[in-house]
């Protein structure tokens, strides 16, 4: 194995590449470019699991997207971020909305804070930047408290985020800092947090990017906001910058999921979910306590995070519609059909109805009164019924309903998920409980999502819009 003590940076140098991390971070505008990111920070907050009352603290917070999704959720909240010009941006923000978070200046490899002060530590593509990961890894685990989770999500190498930062290191030197995307790599992840953890969990995600305008203006956001893309081009001339444009604009029409004049591109990303062990690392005066946590069913668990993520991402788009948009109806069979309002209600009422007939197939017995003539009677109905109901009720309905479902699917066992019995909707073929809730419960969500994007041109409130 190379030594380390012959290749390690000094701490001079160590110090002026922070320096240069800092300038970096502190240009462009975070919190606009943040704006756009909200809809899957509040998937990855879900995830965390957090509790009313528990302490908080997001590393390398930028301004605040995360912290203040955890404190609108009842939790006590620290941030912290080496980019003090978004910091103020954040405590401007939570002043706003009167919430109570400390926000303070604060380095992922030295963080301000005392021993196992936190019940969940976590960093959202953030702390993954910092040039020395082991003592980020050592300084996340040092301020969780034993029984608590240090979550992180960080871009892989192989996703979309992953390749651009890819294209753009063929333009400018190294940094001479190990590789951001190495938290990407499972198995550099284990290493990194080796000691002081008791249980280790990683899941490969999806990050989504949407913008309501094209790829060419997607990567002239990027320049103009985003500190590490402004700097990129910040180093080249006329020609470099006309050529790393080139690349980023074809980098993102190769990826670009949308279906008219938007942008929308996924980005995989690593979650990193650790238990804060208390027997392998001693913390004078931290209170012991593990997490009374039944054991983990990652098929279920992961059946469940989908229904969870194709409701908040219909509430997310629905929810930034103007109130002519909301109420325009739907082609379907290419005639007016339905309007949104009543699509997106209808999708939340659905849920418990499905998770029942994949219960029954989970057990064993067919389901064979459901026809499709059946289907077509209660959606009649429904919009009859629910015609008027307020876009405020039935976002709730959607969250609550989806949410429910999604912890119903959790207690499924692998046995159950696997066990087929014939199903009228599926011509009588003997269908998993698992296919029931895939094509119904999970699909059903991004099915209307795609079709009310379609119908209302893919426009949304632009998040910058709501700046002040």
């Amino acid at each position: 194995m190379t030594s380390r003590a012959a290749v390690s940076p000094t701490t001079s140098d160590i110090d002026q590449l922070k320096v240069r991390l800092k300038a970096t971070w502190m240009t462009g505008d975070y919190d606009i470019f943040s704006r756009y990111l909200e809809p899957d920070a509040h998937l990855f907050f879900r995830r965390l699991g957090v509790e009313p009352g528990q302490k908080l603290l997001d590393v390398a917070c930028g301004a605040g997207q995360l912290a203040l999704i955890a404190a609108r959720a009842g939790a006590i909240v620290s941030g912290c971020d080496i980019a003090t010009n978004w910091l103020e941006r954040a405590r401007a923000r939570a002043a706003q909305e009167r919430l109570n978070i400390s926000f303070q200046e604060g380095d992922a490899e030295e963080l301000p804070y005392g021993d196992a002060q936190f019940d969940v530590v976590t960093s959202l593509v953030g702390a993954m930047f910092a040039p020395q990961p082991d003592q980020v890894a050592a300084e996340l685990t040092r301020v969780c408290r034993p029984g608590g989770k240090i979550v992180m999500a960080n871009w892989t190498a192989q996703g979309f985020i992953g390749q651009m930062f890819k294209a753009i290191a063929r333009y400018i030197a190294p940094s001479g800092m190990p590789s951001p995307l190495l938290w990407g790599d499972e198995t550099v992840v284990r290493e990194r947090f080796r000691h002081g953890i008791l249980d280790f969990r990683c899941t490969r995600r999806f990050y989504q990017f949407e913008y309501p305008f094209a790829p060419e203006l997607v990567v002239d956001f990027f320049r103009e906001n985003y500190g590490p893309m402004a700097r990129a081009f910040d180093a080249l001339g006329a020609e470099g910058q006309a050529q790393l444009k080139a690349d980023l604009v074809a980098l993102w029409k190769s990826h670009n999921r949308a279906t008219d004049i938007g942008t929308l591109v996924d980005s995989e990303y690593l979650e990193v979910v650790a238990y804060r062990g208390e027997d392998t690392v001693r913390i004078s005066g931290a209170t012991s306590i593990m997490p009374d946590r039944k054991p983990h069913n990652r098929r279920a668990a992961l059946l469940a995070d989908r229904i969870e993520e194709g409701a908040t991402r219909l509430a997310d788009f629905v929810g930034g519609l103007s109130s002519e948009q909301w109420n325009s109806p739907v082609v379907e069979s290419g005639q007016p059909g339905r309007s949104v309002a009543v699509i997106v209600h209808h999708v939340a009422s659905m849920y418990p109805i499905e998770v029942n007939v994949a219960r029954t197939v989970a057990s064993g017995n067919s389901v064979i009164d459901v026809t499709w003539e059946a289907v077509a009677d209660i959606n009649a109905r429904h919009a009859g019924e629910f015609s008027k109901a307020s876009r405020e009720a039935t976002l709730d309905l959607l969250r609550k309903n989806s949410f429910e479902a999604a912890a119903a699917v959790r207690e499924f066992t692998d046995e159950e998920l696997d066990r087929a019995a014939p199903f009228s909707l599926s011509h009588g073929a003997p269908v998993t409980a698992q296919f029931v809730l895939e094509d119904h419960a999970v699909r059903h969500s991004w099915h209307h999502l795609a079709r009310i994007r379609k119908a209302v041109g893919q426009t949304s409130q632009n998040p910058a819009s709501r700046i002040q």
